[in-house]
């Protein structure tokens, strides 16, 4: 399938990890940044790290929407909401939204351990109530760090998918599959979001209790075809 993804928030570290493996697996990527400029550099810097024959385009948030297929969100919790307003008027009708925005309080001051509430229930729900109703959202990579992504082994992490448009998980699922050793799982509607935005704050917590910065989460006993390694 021909499509072309646009990461916002693709010169983060989550962003740029996402990037990376899609693009080993042949998929065409675009990086998107507030800052065009800044964008199209990063995507050159991808580029020359991966040698790929299908070169990332750096694009203004707007213009890489604009352009895309489908639209990773992969910003700060604290630029979510703004983001989404200046994007908003550039989504094509038809296209599929995954966000994998965590509300962290470390994004408002706070610790990274900790979320904080969001009104509509999670940060999905959020961004579904600020997007066009033309477009299809599913939220995921909650779990999968950015440590991890930047590496080209295998990731011991599975996707849990949630989303009220079937459409919108089954291009989830297939991103997420795209990724040596993830696993997709459905995570039903989209306000179990809630729940799997939150267990984020516990993988940090644990995390600084080890000393290390790339545990995931893996369920047991599904019946499930083994994730591509």
């Amino acid at each position: 399938m021909s499509r072309t993804i646009a990461v916002i928030g693709g010169t983060g570290a989550e962003g740029a990890g996402l990037a990376l493996r899609w693009m080993r697996a042949g998929e065409r990527v675009v990086i998107g940044s507030r800052d065009a400029q800044r964008a199209k550099d990063f995507a050159a810097q991808l580029a020359a790290k991966l040698r790929s024959a299908i070169a990332p385009a750096g694009m203004e948030n707007s213009e890489a929407v604009a352009a895309a297929d489908v639209v990773v969100l992969t910003v700060p919790f604290s630029a979510h909401a703004s983001t989404l307003k200046k994007i908003k008027p550039a989504f094509r009708p038809g296209t599929v939204v995954i966000d994998a925005t965590v509300p962290l309080a470390a994004g408002v001051g706070g610790a990274a351990t900790r979320t904080v509430g969001v009104w509509q229930g999670s940060v999905a729900q959020q961004a579904l109530e600020m997007l066009p109703k033309e477009v299809a959202l599913a939220a995921t990579f909650h779990h999968i760090s950015a440590e991890t992504l930047a590496g080209d082994h295998p990731v011991d992490c599975d996707a849990i998918i949630c989303s009220d448009s079937e459409p919108a998980r089954t291009v989830a699922s297939e991103l997420a599959e795209k990724i040596p050793g993830v696993r997709a799982v459905n995570g039903g509607r989209l306000e179990n979001a809630r729940i799997v935005e939150q267990m984020t704050a516990l993988l940090i917590a644990i995390n600084q209790k080890y000393k290390v910065r790339n545990i995931g989460l893996r369920l047991t006993g599904l019946p499930l075809p083994p994730p591509r390694i």
